[in-house]
């Protein structure tokens, strides 16, 4: 964010002070010897002149300043806090009297910890190069080493209080944020914080991170920390990196059984219901049929009670359709005859009838 039209501002992220307008001696010696080149032998009356019109000048180019749409301003008029602006163009008073600083309250900003972002304007968004392995080396739970790093996005909620309620704010926020992550960092195994950990560390950090910035009235709000690169300490990094893939492997051959017994158990269990069911169909089917022939045995039974000999005629009659068909060779003897019956083909009779 470039200061605009004689805007008393810097841009470092967030634009963290006014900037002193140019000293006024200079100014007055530069137009006494610019009308001296102009006018030479000039008289008194001329160099005031002079001097008046850079003062109009520069009273014109600084009092009026720019504010972006993802902005506000907070004016203070001789250092002292007086109103926030919104954005767009505005007036104040030249000459230093008011000053305007840029809060972007609309922008989420970032810092980073363990690693830096090429062109960042922010001077506190990434670490200086000496403090870029101290605040990454940290202790677990389990007193083992590991290498963190990990970014905080945050907004400007409150210009005022995070201009005037705390010293440098964002290097502030840089020392809370480190202390947070080492606390939540300590409390769990170095497993934890590489593998499976990391989601609860990053809602845990979020939590103390945003109490903390409360309890020191910072006027910001922490919006995420999200963990990047964890790695064991350089001299262990290799063993490490084994245990790991040991690990994984472990995990790939425990896959592979769940794979197989996902794939066999239910085929076992789907042929077992099967017989099952077969088996209840079996079992359903005999049932039925014995009582059917119960049922029809006492239906037999209570007309035999009836009339027995018309009963037991019909049945005589009823087996001997049932079974005269499948013999091929038929004898009839007559009971009362004294001799052998002439022999009748009942056969041929059959085969010759249409």
């Amino acid at each position: 964010m470039t200061p605009q039209n004689g805007k008393n501002s810097q841009d470092n992220g967030w634009n963290s002070g006014p900037q002193s307008p140019p000293d006024l001696g200079d100014l007055l010696q530069l137009g006494k010897n610019q009308f001296n080149q102009l006018f030479p032998g000039g008289s008194p009356k001329g160099a005031l002149s002079a001097v008046l019109i850079i003062l109009l000048l520069l009273g014109v180019w600084t009092s009026y300043y720019t504010i972006p749409s993802d902005s506000v301003a907070v004016v203070q008029r001789f250092g002292k806090y007086l109103k926030e602006m919104p954005a767009g163009l505005h007036f104040k008073l030249p000459l230093g009297i008011d000053t305007a600083t840029i809060v972007p309250v609309k922008r989420q900003l970032k810092q980073e910890f363990g690693f830096a972002t090429p062109g960042a304007t922010d001077p506190y968004q990434s670490p200086n190069a000496r403090d870029v392995k101290k605040e990454t080396q940290m202790v677990t739970g389990d007193l083992n080493a590991a290498l963190v790093e990990w970014v905080v996005q945050y907004r400007i909620l409150e210009p005022v209080k995070f201009l005037f309620e705390v010293r440098e704010p964002a290097e502030t926020l840089r020392y809370v944020s480190e202390s947070v992550m080492r606390e939540v960092v300590g409390d769990r195994t170095v497993d934890e914080v590489i593998t499976i950990g990391r989601q609860e560390i990053e809602a845990e950090a979020l939590t103390k991170m945003q109490l903390l910035s409360t309890k020191y009235t910072m006027g910001i709000s922490i919006d995420q920390v999200q963990l990047k690169n964890i790695n064991p300490p350089f001299p262990v990094q290799e063993s490490f990196n084994e245990v790991n893939q040991a690990q994984q492997e472990k995990e790939k051959l425990i896959n592979e059984a769940r794979r197989d017994y996902n794939k066999v158990i239910p085929l076992a269990e789907g042929e077992k219901d099967q017989r099952i069911r077969e088996a209840d169909g079996y079992r359903l089917k005999r049932i039925n049929e014995a009582e059917g022939d119960v049922a029809r045995f006492s239906a037999l039974l209570g007309e035999y009670s009836k009339a027995p000999e018309v009963t037991r005629r019909r049945i005589y009659i009823e087996t001997m359709q049932d079974v005269m068909p499948g013999i091929h060779s038929k004898i009839i003897v007559d009971d009362s005859a004294q001799s052998i019956l002439p022999l009748l083909n009942l056969d041929a009779r059959q085969g010759a009838q249409p």
